[in-house]
Parts: C-alpha cells; sequence; structure tokens
C-alpha cells in the first residue's frame, strides 16, 4: 500500500506488511505520545476533526496525535454544530473542508459515509466510525495492544485464542479486528453473543475461508475457556430502534473477578474499546478488575495517540523527518508514563 496521500477507509486496505509498517513507525512514535520529546514535523498542517456522532477517545485522540507531531486542530464536535443541519450535503462539506485542511478524519452515524465524503474531499480522510460498518484505525489500535501483551506472555497473534463478547451485530470494533484478523494465521475465535446479536454472517464466512477456527455460542461460562485475549464490546444501544430494545439485552454478559478467576487463565489479557457502560444494568466490565493487571483497557485507549500518530506520519510522509525538528521536553511530565 503506498500510504501517502491515501485514504483510510477500511482494513480491508490493508496487507500484513501494511499493518506491520504502522506498527513499526508507531512504536517510534512512544517518545513523543509520552512527551519525553516534541516535534514541529507538521507545523502549520492542519487536521479537519470532522465527528457528527459523540465520541471521546477517538476524537480526542486523534487531535492528540496530530497536534504531538506539531499540527493544528479544527473541530466539529457534533451534527447540531454543522451546516448539516442547514441541509447541507456531505458532498459539499467535504469539498469546503478540504479546501481549509491537510488531512480529515471523518465520523459519521451513515454506513459507507466515509468513502462517499472521500471521494468529494481533495485531501486524505481517515474513517474515524462510519455507523455500524467499520473503525479501521480502532483496528490498529487493538491489534497492536493485542500484540504487545501477547508478547509480554510469549505468544504471538498467529496461532492465538480470542473470546469477542457482546453485541457482535452491532459493533464496528469487533467488525473491523476480525477483518484485520484474516491475515495471520490459526486464530480461534470463540464469539459470545446473544443469538439477535451475531457477527454478522460474512465476517464468519471471511474468517473460516482465512482457515481460522470459528465458534459461536451465547454460553459465556463455556465461551471464555483457554482463551489468550478476552475483547468485550457494550450493548451499542445507538444501533438499535429505542432504549428498550437494547435493554432486552444489556447486562447479559458481565464479566468481573469471580468470573474471570472461574474461567478465564491466569494470564488472559481483558481489553475493550471504551467506553464501557458502568450503569448498574450493564456492567460488562466490573471496576472490581480495575486494578487487575491483565486488564489493557486504558494501556489499549494510550496505543490509540501511537497508532494515529504513526497514521499522520504515513499519509503525509513524515516518517524520516519528524525526528529531525525533535527535541527533549522543558516541562515536568508527571511521571504518568511510568510502568
Amino acid at each position: 500500500m503506498d500510504f501517502c496521500g491515501a485514504h483510510i477507509l477500511s482494513v480491508n486496505q490493508f496487507q500484513r506488511d501494511d499493518v506491520e509498517l504502522v506498527f513499526e513507525v508507531a512504536d517510534r512514535m512512544e517518545p513523543y505520545a509520552h512527551r519525553l520529546r516534541v516535534t514541529k514535523a507538521l507545523d502549520g498542517a492542519i487536521l479537519g476533526n470532522m465527528f457528527f456522532e459523540p465520541s471521546t477517545r477517538t476524537r480526542v485522540s486523534f487531535g492528540c496525535a496530530f497536534n504531538l507531531l506539531g499540527g493544528h486542530v479544527r473541530e466539529t464536535a457534533d451534527m447540531e454544530s454543522s451546516s448539516i443541519t442547514k441541509g447541507e450535503s456531505l458532498y459539499d462539506t467535504a469539498r469546503v473542508i478540504s479546501g481549509y485542511s491537510d488531512v480529515i478524519v471523518l465520523r459519521h452515524p451513515a454506513p459507507g459515509s466515509a468513502a462517499g465524503f472521500a471521494k468529494a474531499s481533495r485531501v486524505p480522510v481517515i474513517n474515524g466510525g462510519d455507523g455500524a460498518n467499520e473503525h479501521p484505525s480502532q483496528a490498529l489500535l487493538d491489534l497492536y495492544t493485542i500484540k504487545k501483551e501477547l508478547h509480554a506472555n510469549g505468544l504471538k497473534i498467529d496461532g492465538m485464542r480470542i473470546a469477542m463478547v457482546g453485541d457482535l451485530k452491532h459493533g464496528r470494533t469487533v467488525h473491523s479486528l476480525s477483518q484485520l484478523l484474516r491475515m495471520y494465521q490459526k486464530i480461534r475465535l470463540t464469539l459470545i453473543s446473544p443469538q439477535e446479536l451475531r457477527m454478522p454472517s460474512h465476517i464468519v464466512s471471511d474468517l473460516k475461508a482465512a482457515g481460522h477456527e470459528v465458534i459461536e455460542t451465547d454460553d459465556m461460562a463455556d465461551g471464555l475457556q483457554e482463551s489468550d485475549t478476552v475483547y468485550l464490546t457494550r450493548i451499542q444501544e445507538e444501533r438499535f430502534d429505542s432504549k428498550l430494545e437494547a435493554d432486552i439485552y444489556r447486562g447479559r454478559f458481565r464479566l468481573n473477578q469471580a468470573i474471570y478467576t472461574r474461567h478465564c487463565q491466569p494470564n488472559t489479557v481483558i481489553m475493550h474499546p471504551l467506553p464501557r457502560d458502568s450503569r448498574a444494568e450493564a456492567n460488562e466490565l466490573d471496576p472490581d478488575l480495575n486494578q487487575h493487571p491483565n486488564l489493557a483497557i486504558f494501556r489499549q485507549a494510550d496505543n490509540g495517540v501511537l497508532i494515529r500518530m504513526a497514521l499522520f506520519a504515513l499519509i503525509l510522509d513524515i516518517t524520516d523527518k519528524f525526528e529531525e525538528s525533535a527535541k527533549e521536553t522543558s516541562w515536568y511530565t508527571g511521571g504518568r508514563f511510568s510502568p
């Protein structure tokens, strides 16, 4: 894949070598993400952060990543603050905002919206989530996290055993991650969900065609057995016709310390794309796991900055330039990134 000037719309754009390149560049970004060094490689460049659905981590981490490379960020944080409420089309929005920006990140509730936006844009577009369809940068940061966490346990992505739990029908994070996993070898995926919220059949078929073992079940206790990684998702309430419909499934699958101890391996990695629904009726990932050493959800969120910095560096062609203007930071970082 030629990253320079490219849109990042789907994980299906990537080959395994492309993914490994993103990970390699992400590794090089650690001193900058940890604020030990600063760079002005993107000084003068502007990111148009266009978010037409609620977001905290994705929106802020993309902005943070761009700032850490020396660039500037302009944001639209919801539909109501944009001219779309006046009837403006995504085409017109793309044409206008791409005139103000050097790269755009778009989140939008309609599946396929990122691809349509990119066709009209005059600058590269990164899909920050298009409805229940895809979330490619999340899939990359998830896989990057899995790689690092498994490596600490002496394991690799090839041959791993992963359980995906929750709303697998609407969860774009598990859709994109599953598609990325196709390019690896001999993975066992246990898909744990209510019958009505199963992984889309075409994704299951693609995984099986790639030579992976896929087990679908609604029995969480049995499904967690012998997994290296457990990836939980919340019920995607915004994808249902009503809150009452979502409530039927809310809280159906929960992981807490007792369940983990009873059914998981001692080193099983716990992941969640966040936000986790901590309301009593949901609570899919219990706070009693907050201090568990295998809880990787906050390391996972931190890795989002590294991956998004890497994508900007590759798309804007500064992978051999960002170190030229680098220098040590002149402020106290508070030791927040210490192990």
